[in-house]
């Protein structure tokens, strides 16, 4: 009955490995105990399934329900805490490229760090690394340092931020080719092994879309949340969607803790009290409402933004300057909203993802 079922992986009949470990009918219950060689098999609850069809295929329907096939597992040792020390994980992602996405996460991430918080920035955006120029750090590379064996890399920190990019481990010029493994193994280097201590704060910058790096994130680390940067028009929000849907699909279940819409409007410095909407009026702030998602700021275009960020002086440093106060204002509204999150919500757990 049983032993024409297979396992996927190994190809073998679970009795003939001796899965079945027993079958016991007691207080008018059947019950089927099965060994399993991992915790994480991909393949569980499909072996358990086919065994419930094959009994009650055989002796009629309700003879083995789910909550009495046992499932059992190796005790594994708990594996050691990644980034201890780090109150939250905040992701930065974006729908599609060109959005502004790492000029807020820089900024955010400096207008945080003036408010006394202790900050950290990951750059992930390792085919196209931007933070080391936007903090003008592109010639530093960052230490190491050994401990009980442990090899742990030191952060580069500027501006009251410690920051990591694969941008910091090669020559500006030089073009980042790898596969997807190794992009993702290089993510899980800078987390991990990062010498990160005690931080309010980690700042993760995302590649733009959704793919390997974004579940590498969230299978490595639990995130507090992600901050969806995005332009006004629809090109832009269509794939802010996307990276909704996947941050808060049942698989993955992230809170997305708001928008930020960059480029909102133009107002040129002689003509203080206009407005031009380049990329079209308040996508951003639409698509927030629908959403039902917290609108964090709305930042417009200003030369100085772009200055700052080729210059690597994030203006996020002068909040007395009107660019450097949308900064600091979104990161008060970054602070609220996460401490609302927290306050609210069970903390994020890591997310375990057996196939695609």
């Amino acid at each position: 009955m049983l032993e024409p079922i297979r396992h996927p992986g190994s190809k073998e009949s679970i009795v003939k490995s001796g899965m079945v470990r027993e079958i016991l009918y007691k207080d008018e219950k059947l019950r089927l105990s099965l060994q399993f060689s991992r915790p994480n098999d991909p393949f569980i609850q499909s072996i358990r399934k086919a065994c419930m069809r094959a009994v009650n295929q055989k002796f009629g329907k309700g003879t083995l329900l789910e909550e009495n096939v046992r499932v059992l597992v190796p005790d594994t040792p708990e594996a050691p805490e990644i980034l201890p020390g780090v109150k939250n994980i905040v992701a930065i992602a974006s729908g599609k490229g060109g959005v502004g996405k790492s000029t807020v996460a820089a900024n955010l991430a400096v207008a945080l760090a003036q408010t006394g918080a202790r900050v950290g920035l990951i750059d992930a955006d390792v085919y196209g690394p931007s933070i080391p120029k936007m903090f003008h750090v592109e010639m530093d590379r960052p230490s190491a340092r050994t401990e009980d064996g442990l090899e742990w890399i030191v952060p580069v920190e500027k501006y009251g931020v410690k920051l990591l990019s694969i941008g910091l481990f090669v020559k500006p010029e030089d073009a980042v080719v790898w596969r997807g493994p190794m992009a993702t193994s290089a993510l899980k280097q800078l987390i991990s092994q990062g010498d990160w201590g005690m931080l309010d704060y980690l700042l993760i910058d995302l590649p733009p879309g959704t793919g390997d790096v974004h579940l590498t994130m969230v299978q490595e680390v639990p995130v507090t949340g992600v901050v969806i940067v995005t332009t006004p028009q629809e090109v832009a929000l269509a794939a802010v969607i996307k990276g909704i849907n996947m941050f808060e699909g049942e698989r993955i279940n992230v809170p997305v803790l708001g928008i930020v819409e960059n480029m909102a409007w133009f107002t040129p410095e002689e003509l203080p009290g206009n407005r031009y909407y380049i990329f079209g009026k308040e996508g951003g702030k639409k698509l927030a409402e629908k959403a039902g998602i917290p609108l964090l700021g709305q930042i417009p275009i200003i030369q100085g933004i772009r200055e700052s960020g080729d210059s690597g002086e994030p203006v996020a440093l002068h909040p007395d300057k009107p660019a450097g106060r949308e900064f600091r204002d979104l990161a008060r509204s970054v602070k609220q909203v996460v401490d609302k999150r927290n306050a609210e919500k069970e903390p994020t757990k890591k997310v375990e993802i057996t196939s695609r």
